[in-house]
């Protein structure tokens, strides 16, 4: 059968796939929640959920530095990857090769579309089809529940040294979209690099420390509270604005206790 990736790209597989590598976090926990658990036999070392598969299948590297060769050992039928999360020249050297499924993950919309195109390659479309249902119902009931909620100026970190943000056609500038926030750096491109002066002049009402790629913690607050006296500084978890697999089912609920406590 033949499949068309959210890259646009065609591959074909002669059957259902029985070795699957995915080497995207989020997809990875995606495979365990569909019951893939003899068909994936590679994952990366940030492929941390769920816990038993990061403690028991074979590692092939990080997201962008990948074991090429450790990937062809394991003799895949399918590889999943994201043309964000992984290293573009890596993947060119295993599609020479290997059929590999590219998502490109910018919106919700792409999100859900993701799950039920991996629903349809892994046969189990039924089951793909109830998560992205069920999220799309998840969110849009949130989009209600806070319809009245201000819409505040925020800024979203995800690196310390240099500081960077994420901005504009990203997964994390979407939601923050849809959770009614205003993403200050969003006209910077897509992971500007910012300055403490930069941030002082646009003088967000809300500053997001991400719990990933960076792992901020209380300290960081302090540091970026004495150049914005005024801001609520949260600690966020990561994976809830910019994993967009089944993790996207746990975060309406996520955010609406984020928003509220904003109030």
């Amino acid at each position: 059968m033949k499949f068309t990736d959210q890259m646009q790209r065609e591959i074909t597989l002669e059957h259902s796939p029985q070795r699957i590598v995915s080497i995207v976090p989020s997809q990875t926990e995606l495979l365990a929640d569909l019951g893939l658990e003899k068909e994936v036999i590679g994952i990366t070392k940030f492929c941390i959920h769920p816990e038993n598969w990061f403690r028991t299948k074979e590692r092939v590297g990080g997201t962008k530095t990948l074991s090429i060769e450790k990937i062809k050992s394991l003799k895949p039928d399918l590889i999943l990857g994201n043309k964000e999360e992984n290293d573009k020249s890596q993947v060119e050297t295993l599609m020479a090769t290997e059929k590999v499924w590219m998502s490109d993950i910018k919106t919700l919309g792409d999100a859900c579309e993701m799950v039920r195109r991996i629903g349809e390659l892994t046969k189990k479309k039924g089951k793909a089809e109830e998560f992205a249902l069920e999220i799309e119902k998840r969110f849009s009931t949130f989009r209600k529940e806070i319809s009245n909620f201000p819409k505040r100026r925020v800024a979203y970190f995800i690196w310390k040294s240099p500081y960077m943000v994420a901005g504009s056609e990203t997964f994390i500038d979407h939601l923050l979209n849809i959770c009614g926030l205003e993403n200050i750096f969003a006209e910077m491109g897509r992971y500007p690099e910012v300055t403490m002066e930069e941030l002082a002049k646009q003088n967000p009402e809300v500053v997001f420390l991400s719990s990933e790629p960076y792992p901020f913690r209380e300290k960081h607050i302090k540091e970026l509270q004495a150049a914005l006296p005024g801001a609520k500084i949260r600690l966020v978890d990561g994976e809830l604005f910019s994993w967009y697999g089944t993790k996207l089912l746990k975060s309406p609920g996520y955010f609406y206790e984020l928003l509220s406590s904003l109030a």
